[in-house]
């Protein structure tokens, strides 16, 4: 069984919608597919529904953007209740936040000379999507000023860069409470990539997160290299979390391909389990 749990559609900062992000996983000859994208659950719908239309499976989920330290840490919430009003509070502010300090980056980068504006950065945010620096590069790469979302990042956006802004996000431990107060299973994504700037977490804070009630790391994922997934394994085999891995697909906007990385289908079921919140949508042959 090939199961991909983290892939991000137009509902945030991916390139394909949730329908055609189903459909690339079912052409990737994938069984399962997570959808995550960051700080909203409003593929989950579309995607389901494409889900029982292509025959496979769909793991609901939410990447949450959070902070520590002056740290970007990211975490995976699936199966949580869409209900939860706590949650969606939090990824509402989050939300908006990023609107604001959108328009901040911008300014902070047209002040220096680079061409771009806020109706730009607009224009490649699809209608109800969460905005996020990967529309500040496409709108870069639709002016011509770079030739792809990497060369964007790797230049200006970046979190050490002078034009990175800082948006609202809750703290991991408090992410991690809201998870599992939805019902939720939370697993750290990518803790230790560091082409990502500062987010590489010590291991003492990880432990605080699994006292939380933390479930899983993503140990197996593009940014991570044999060091680092080494590191992710047996941090959890110490503090007794499962292991996923994934692709982290964002369609065009990365050069990943939906299940480069895989989770074992014993840690899906472990994560099925622990989850309470909602259900994989699995097509009637499943």
């Amino acid at each position: 069984m090939r199961i991909d749990l983290h892939a991000h559609t137009t509902c945030s900062d991916g390139t394909q919608s949730p329908t055609e992000l189903v459909a690339a996983a079912r052409a990737a000859a994938l069984d399962v597919v997570a959808i995550t994208d960051h700080d909203t659950l409003t593929g989950w719908a579309e995607a389901g529904a494409a889900a029982i239309e292509h025959g496979i499976a769909l793991v609901p989920g939410v990447e949450i953007s959070c902070e520590r330290g002056g740290r970007s840490v990211h975490l995976l919430g699936y199966l949580v209740d869409p209900a939860y009003d706590p949650l969606a509070a939090e990824l509402a502010k989050a939300r908006d936040s990023r609107v604001t300090r959108l328009e901040r980056m911008v300014a902070l980068l047209a002040a220096d000379g680079i061409p771009l504006t806020y109706a730009a950065v607009l224009a490649q945010v699809p209608p109800g999507a969460t905005p996020g620096r990967p529309h500040i590069a496409d709108a870069l790469v639709a002016a011509g000023v770079v030739a792809s979302r990497d060369e964007a990042f790797e230049r200006w956006l970046h979190d050490d860069s002078p034009y990175y802004v800082h948006h609202y996000a809750p703290d991991p431990l408090r992410a991690v409470e809201l998870v599992r107060a939805a019902g939720g299973v939370a697993v750290l994504a990518h803790p230790f990539a560091a082409t990502r700037g500062a987010v590489i977490l010590a291991d003492e804070v990880i432990s605080h997160l699994a006292d939380a009630g933390l479930g899983g790391i993503e140990a197996d994922h593009p940014d991570h290299d044999e060091a680092a997934r080494a590191r992710a394994r047996a941090l959890a085999t110490r503090l007794g979390l499962f292991v996923t891995g994934s692709s982290d697909y964002h369609g065009s906007g990365k050069t990943t391909r939906l299940g480069d990385n895989l989770t074992d289908p014993a840690v899906l079921a472990a994560l099925e389990r622990a989850g309470s919140g909602s259900a994989i949508i699995r097509p009637a042959s499943h």
